[in-house]
C-alpha cells in the first residue's frame, strides 16, 4: 500500500510538474510573439508622425524649392481634399518589410548553423537599435535606417521562433500567434495613448526600450528548453525521434527493410536537408504561401495605401489622431482573430483572401468617392480587416505544423513565413502611385 501511495504521489508531482512545465512555455511564447512584433508595429503606427516629424524640420529650408516649384506650375500644397504627406507611409511600410523579406527568402537555407541563443540575442541588439536610431533621428534617411532595424529583428526573429516550435508542444503555436497579435494591440494602444496625452514621439519610444529586455527574459529564464536543444551550438540532430522505438520495429523485417529503414533513421538524426529536399518542401507549401500572400496584400494596401487617405474632417479627431486609431483598432481585430485557434480552425484559406481583397476594393472606392458618411464606419471595417488578417496567419501555419512531415517541419515553418512579407512588399509598392494620384487630384 505505501509503494502504490508512493507511486501515485510521484505521479501527481511529475503531473503538477509537466503543467507547470507547459504553463512556462505556453507564456514564454506569448512573450515572444508580443516582444518580436512590438517594434514593427510601433514603426508602422508612427509612419505619419515620422514624415510629419521631418517635414516640419526641414519646412524652412524647402520654402525657396517650393516657391520654384510652384512657379513652373507644380503642386506641392499639403492640403488637398486628402491631406496628404509629401511621402507617402508605403515608404516606411517597405523600410519595415523589406529587409523582412529579404532575411526570410535567404535564411531558411543557413539559419541552421546559427544557434537559438544567438539568434535571440541579434533580434534584442536590432530592436534596441531602432528605437534608440529613430527617436533621435534628425532628418527621413535616419528614420528609416532605424525602421529597417526593426524589420531586421522582427523578420529574423519570426522566422527563428516558428521554427523553435517544432520542439515544443503543438499549443505554444497558438500562443504565439496570439502574442504576435498583442504586439499590435500594445503597440499601436500604447503609442496612440501615450502621444495622445501629451507625450512626444521621441519620449513615447524611448520608453519602449523596455520590451527588447522582456524578450531576453523569455526566452532564457521562462522557456524550459527540451534536451539536446542546440542553444548555443548548431543542430546536429533532429528532435523528437526516438531512434530506440524505431530500431526494434526492424527486428521482425527483412534484411534489406532493417537497412532502407536504418538509412532513414540516419537522415532523420541528421536533421540536415539536401538543396532537393528543401525545394520540394517548398512547393509544397505554395498553396498556403500565395493564399497568405493575398492576404497580407490586399490587408497592407488598405493599412498604408489607404488609410492615411481615409480622413473626415468634420470628426472629432485629427488626421493623426485618426491614423493612430485606424492603426489601433486593426491590430485589437488581429489580436482577437490570432488567440482564435484553440476555438476554431479554418483551412480554407482562399476564402479569407477573397474577402479581404473586397474590403480593399470597398476601401479604394471609399477614397476615390468618398461616400462613407462617418469614420466611425471605417473603424468598424478595419476591425473585420484585422480579423481575417489574423486568422489566415495563425491557420497557415497550423495545418502547415500538422500536415508536415516531422524532419521537413522546422524548415516548412521558416520557409513559410515568406508569403506575408512577399504580399506586404507588393502593397508598399503598389502604394506610392495610388498615394501619388490620389494627392494630385
Amino acid at each position: 500500500m505505501d509503494r502504490l501511495r508512493n507511486t501515485d504521489s510521484i505521479e501527481q508531482f511529475n503531473g503538477l510538474t509537466e503543467r507547470f512545465k507547459g504553463w512556462r512555455n505556453w507564456s514564454g511564447f506569448w512573450l515572444l510573439g508580443l516582444c518580436n512584433n512590438f517594434a514593427y508595429v510601433v514603426m508602422l503606427s508612427a509612419a505619419q508622425d515620422i514624415l510629419k516629424k521631418q517635414e516640419s524640420e526641414n519646412k524652412t529650408m524647402l520654402n525657396d524649392v517650393t516657391l520654384s516649384m510652384e512657379f513652373k506650375g507644380v503642386n506641392t500644397s499639403n492640403t488637398t481634399c486628402y491631406d496628404c504627406n509629401s511621402l507617402s507611409t508605403a515608404a516606411v511600410l517597405l523600410a519595415d518589410i523589406l529587409p523582412t523579406l529579404i532575411i526570410k527568402m535567404s535564411a531558411p537555407l543557413i539559419i541552421h548553423k546559427v544557434p537559438y541563443g544567438f539568434r535571440i540575442l541579434f533580434c534584442v541588439i536590432m530592436a534596441t537599435t531602432s528605437f534608440l536610431v529613430v527617436s533621435f533621428s534628425s532628418a527621413v534617411w535616419m528614420s528609416i535606417i532605424g525602421v529597417i532595424f526593426a524589420s531586421t529583428s522582427s523578420g529574423f526573429g519570426e522566422l527563428s521562433f516558428l521554427s523553435l516550435t517544432v520542439y515544443y508542444s503543438r499549443d505554444v503555436l497558438g500562443a504565439w500567434g496570439s502574442g504576435t497579435g498583442g504586439a499590435g494591440v500594445a503597440g499601436a494602444l500604447l503609442y496612440s495613448s501615450l502621444t495622445q496625452v501629451g507625450l512626444s514621439p521621441q519620449v513615447t519610444l524611448l520608453t519602449m526600450l523596455t520590451v527588447p529586455f522582456t524578450m531576453l527574459i523569455s526566452y532564457f529564464f521562462l522557456l524550459v528548453p527540451p534536451p539536446l536543444f542546440p542553444q548555443w551550438k548548431p543542430r546536429e540532430r533532429d528532435v523528437g525521434i526516438d531512434t530506440s522505438e524505431e530500431r526494434e520495429r526492424l527486428m521482425d523485417g527483412s534484411q534489406e527493410e532493417q537497412e532502407t529503414c536504418n538509412q532513414v533513421i540516419e537522415d532523420r538524426r541528421s536533421g540536415l536537408l539536401t538543396l532537393s529536399e528543401k525545394l520540394h518542401v517548398f512547393k509544397g507549401l505554395m498553396p498556403f504561401i500565395c493564399a497568405l500572400g493575398l492576404v497580407y496584400y490586399a490587408e497592407y494596401f488598405i493599412n498604408q495605401g489607404l488609410m492615411e487617405l481615409l480622413y473626415f474632417r468634420k470628426f472629432f479627431l485629427t488626421h493623426a489622431e485618426q491614423y493612430r486609431w485606424y492603426q489601433t483598432i486593426y491590430q485589437v481585430g488581429v489580436f482577437v482573430s490570432r488567440s482564435s485557434l484553440c476555438c476554431m480552425k479554418i483551412r480554407k484559406l482562399w476564402v479569407l483572401a477573397f474577402l479581404q481583397v473586397l474590403n480593399a476594393v470597398f476601401l479604394l472606392l471609399e477614397v476615390g468617392y468618398q461616400f462613407l458618411p462617418s469614420a466611425w464606419l471605417v473603424f468598424g471595417i478595419i476591425f473585420y480587416e484585422g480579423l481575417l488578417g489574423g486568422t489566415a496567419y495563425v491557420n497557415t501555419f497550423y495545418f502547415i505544423s500538422k500536415e508536415t512531415e516531422d524532419r521537413h517541419r522546422e524548415f516548412a515553418m521558416a520557409a513559410a513565413s515568406v508569403g506575408d512579407s512577399v504580399g506586404i512588399a507588393l502593397a508598399g509598392v503598389t502604394a506610392f502611385p495610388v498615394h501619388r494620384y490620389f494627392c494630385s487630384l
